[in-house]
């Protein structure tokens, strides 16, 4: 019989997993009679559900799918949305964290699924623009004792490059490349990044220490807070210009449409130094992040 970890894996989209994290928060592996045998054979007249391949199909339905798979299916139609909006964290550490199954408080007001595998894995889905305070509180709660690794991905859906089961997959397949000597984040911008991780290692936009990654976010914030959406448009598109002496004209420009808060922020910061994989992170993360009205 299928655990429940087993059918998490089996969500083709972000939707469809987070259907199933809320299904079996109030549901067994298990839960119908008709899950106690499995279905028939392959054939031309009888197939087992067409989802799991596993579970005999419901018979007054005629929609193929077994009652779990169905139940699932028919809940991620409304969470769509939800799930764009949200971020996977797929957690290898040495201890769980503390109250990670509460249900009030912080750790529970902003985490939209949950599963706890075993002592040492996780699996969360958040809202993404809670990420910064949510690995605050960890750091709070637990300083320096907690210890592993935390891949940070945005849901998908299905796509010829694959789907949500293969993502986790592939979470699953890359979590032990570290020693648990301290608290790593491993950081996709695209779920799809998980199937080529070494393009964007050798970019430096992947792995980070937690205090390092923190800091990042932070910056994120205060960038999103600071500049508006023109602003940054205006900052994004200087960073493709290779003209020397284009650039300095553009930035001169630029600085004139800018507050003086805006423009000590970026002199603080040594902006024009950034090489451009340092300004994509920034731009990546300010997803991430709310802003400061």
């Amino acid at each position: 019989m299928l655990s429940i970890f087993d059918w998490i894996r089996r969500s083709g989209t972000g939707a469809e997993l987070l259907a199933a994290l809320k299904y079996f928060q109030n549901h067994s592996p298990d839960p119908f009679p008709e899950h106690k045998a499995i279905g028939p054979p392959i054939s031309l007249v009888h197939t087992p559900c067409k989802r799991c391949w596993l579970y005999p199909c419901r018979d007054n339905t005629g929609l193929g799918y077994c009652r779990t798979c169905q139940a699932i299916i028919a809940r991620a139609k409304s969470l769509g949305d939800q799930s764009r909006r949200a971020v996977v964290v797929w957690g290898h550490v040495n201890r769980l964290p503390k109250h990670l199954k509460s249900k009030t408080g912080f750790y529970g007001s902003h985490i939209l699924g949950l599963h706890i595998h075993d002592a040492q894995h996780f699996l969360l889905v958040m809202l993404r623009v809670k990420l910064k305070p949510w690995i605050q509180n960890l750091l709070i709660y637990h300083g320096t004792d907690l210890k592993g690794l935390l891949q940070i991905f945005p849901t998908t859906g299905r796509t010829r490059r694959g789907n949500m089961e293969d993502v986790i997959g592939r979470a699953i397949h890359q979590e032990a490349r570290f020693p648990m000597n301290l608290l790593r984040v491993r950081f996709f911008s695209n779920a799809y990044q998980l199937f080529t991780p070494h393009i964007r290692e050798r970019k430096g936009r992947l792995t980070f220490e937690v205090t390092e990654f923190l800091r990042l976010l932070e910056m994120a914030f205060i960038f999103r807070s600071i500049l508006g959406p023109e602003e940054q448009r205006l900052l994004r598109n200087f960073i493709n210009i290779n003209n020397e002496s284009e650039e300095r004209l553009f930035w001169g420009r630029l600085r004139g449409c800018l507050t003086q808060e805006a423009r000590d922020m970026l002199n603080a910061w040594r902006f024009r130094q950034w090489s451009q994989n340092q300004t994509i992170l920034l731009y990546e993360l300010i997803d991430y992040v709310e802003y400061a009205h």
